[in-house]
């Protein structure tokens, strides 16, 4: 029978004291991420952050270890203020990054809402062009497309513009319609202006009506319906006037927004990979990133994102107005207006953007399912006429002038053939009666043509297969490897915020993998060395 051997265990008491403690920087790694996030936000001035302070009374935790808590809490997925305040009293890489201070999550939850949001932007500037400045990015390609998120708001609170203009429209008919009915009854008693002249209620204009029908019906025998309207009236209607006033001014150009968050749209959310949702409130998030780095992040209401490109760009301008910028690739077909175009033109920026149906041109099935499209036809542009499919001209019958919700003017010139009536490809041309009529906007095509040679081209092709590697990783990484599918903040700065530290965390994260890479990279060189040098060395013979 086998000795059984004895178990030896290591010496464990958690109550001994040591001689020499050891201190956290020694059980710290060289290459871990929370020395990279001390050393780049190390570099960067934050002294309009530190304005913020007023001074006097007791002292304040210092500007720059908040940030850097913030910024490397938003690294390791940890969001909430008291988790923060948790992980600065236990995780030791915290207690180093903070000093052994320790605020509160008030304290850090003040910081990043009050003071920091209003600088955010400056401190992720401030860290691209650290970026820049070791070579990791360069701006001269940058590419662009956008996600929803959805914001920390009730998705049963809702707002609706439509329904506000359908309530106003009713209140005015009905309003209408007791003023009338009032008419037939008391005509000599009644005074006022007449409801139906108003070009826009007002609540006092609707109170006095209502009083000045209820004072000329005061001594009439009426409908008891009309009776209890008008006192339902009395009761509601100003005061629901005073609340589309207040909605409509939040709308703004919107159409919808929710009324725990003021500031988020409802929008149609992906909830899974089939890309069946909902409508949800939530917020338009921009990125433009280059090498996986994030270089702009803006966010928007709009809930497409063809709006949002000019504000983009506007806003990436001033951020880099002294930094190389010469192409400009937003790969995604949703940007691709007439509007995007011209400015990206005026603006001098090399565009690669796609329009709709730009995919579909590329695929021969598309060509022979519609032979008969407008794009099909011949246009002779010295005598600015179509040429139907047997050959018959289709003459210019006038422009129409349209403005976009932007405030955009498009010009769409109209053609129409002569004698479709007899056409043996009638029926087959088109489906409409009568005269087939095309609609054409001939500066929209001229500017399509370009994009599509551009898209097509070599330098086309390789920004097209980049985009979806860029951009689509960046926002894989905010939503799988984060774990950020929801806004933790209220408002429309405050998200704003969000956003920002959200874009500053992934490029450092990405930054230690670099660096973390490297430094193996290095080390596996120099026990290269080490071991090729020992290989070398001449075997020496013991003499005993």
């Amino acid at each position: 029978m086998a000795s059984q051997r004895k178990v030896v265990f290591k010496d464990y008491d958690p109550s001994q004291a040591m001689l020499l403690p050891p201190s956290l920087e020694e059980l710290i790694s060289k290459t871990h991420a929370v020395r990279v996030v001390g050393s780049v936000i190390d570099q960067i001035d934050i002294g309009s952050l530190a304005d913020t302070y007023k001074g006097g009374g007791t002292s304040s935790y210092h500007p720059r270890m908040l940030l850097k808590v913030l910024v490397y809490a938003y690294l390791n997925n940890i969001y909430s203020s008291r988790k923060i305040e948790a992980a600065i009293q236990e995780n030791i890489h915290f207690m180093w990054l903070a000093g052994m201070k320790r605020p509160d999550h008030h304290t850090v939850n003040r910081f990043r809402a009050q003071r920091l949001k209003n600088h955010i932007k400056e401190v992720f500037s401030q860290v691209v062009l650290l970026l820049m400045e070791a070579g990791h990015v360069d701006l001269k390609a940058v590419y662009t497309d956008g996600t929803k998120i959805e914001a920390n708001a009730n998705k049963y609170t809702f707002v609706w513009a439509k329904s506000i203009a359908t309530n106003k429209k009713k209140m005015k008919a009905q309003l209408e319609e007791l003023w009338n009915y009032t008419q037939g009854v008391a005509a000599e008693e009644l005074q006022g202006d007449d409801p139906g002249e108003m070009e826009e209620l007002d609540p006092k204009k609707v109170a006095q009506t209502i009083d000045a029908i209820n004072a000329a019906l005061k001594d009439k025998k009426i409908d008891p319906k009309t009776k209890q309207k008008l006192s339902y009236a009395k009761r509601n209607w100003p005061d629901n006037v005073r609340k589309y006033k207040m909605q409509e001014s939040i709308l703004g150009e919107r159409g919808s927004y929710s009324k725990t968050d003021r500031g988020a749209t409802f929008m149609r959310m992906k909830d899974d990979h089939m890309g069946n949702g909902q409508l949800k409130a939530g917020y338009n998030v921009q990125w433009s990133t280059q090498n996986q780095f994030i270089i702009h992040y803006s966010l928007h209401q709009d809930t497409t994102d063809t709006k949002t490109l000019i504000p983009t760009t506007r806003n990436y301008k001033p951020s880099w107005a002294n930094c190389p910028k010469r192409l400009w690739s937003a790969a995604w077909r949703s940007y691709g207006s007439e509007q995007n175009y011209e400015y990206l033109e005026g603006e001098g920026v090399e565009a690669f953007v796609k329009y709709n149906y730009f995919h579909r041109e590329q695929q021969k099935s598309y060509w022979e399912k519609h032979p008969f499209v407008q794009n099909r036809l011949h246009y002779n542009a010295a005598r600015n006429e179509y040429t139907c499919p047997i050959g018959q001209p289709m003459r210019h019958i006038g422009d129409q002038r349209s403005t976009t919700k932007a405030g955009y003017v498009q010009t769409v010139s109209r053609y129409q053939a002569s004698n479709c009536a007899t056409c043996p490809m009638n029926g087959v041309c088109h489906k409409a009666k009568g005269n087939r009529i095309i609609e054409v906007n001939h500066r929209l095509n001229e500017l399509k043509a370009q994009a599509r040679e551009k898209l097509t081209s070599e330098e086309g092709l390789m920004h097209r297969s980049a985009r979806p590697v860029e951009v689509e990783s960046a926002f894989g990484n905010l939503k799988q490897n984060k774990g950020f599918t929801r806004f933790m903040l209220r408002g429309l700065d405050k998200v704003a915020l969000e956003t920002g530290l959200l874009a500053t965390a992934i490029n450092l994260k990405k930054l230690v993998r670099i660096l973390q890479k490297r430094a193996e990279e290095r080390l596996k060189s120099a026990l290269g060395s080490v071991l090729s040098f020992t290989r070398a060395r001449p075997q020496i013979i013991p003499i005993w």
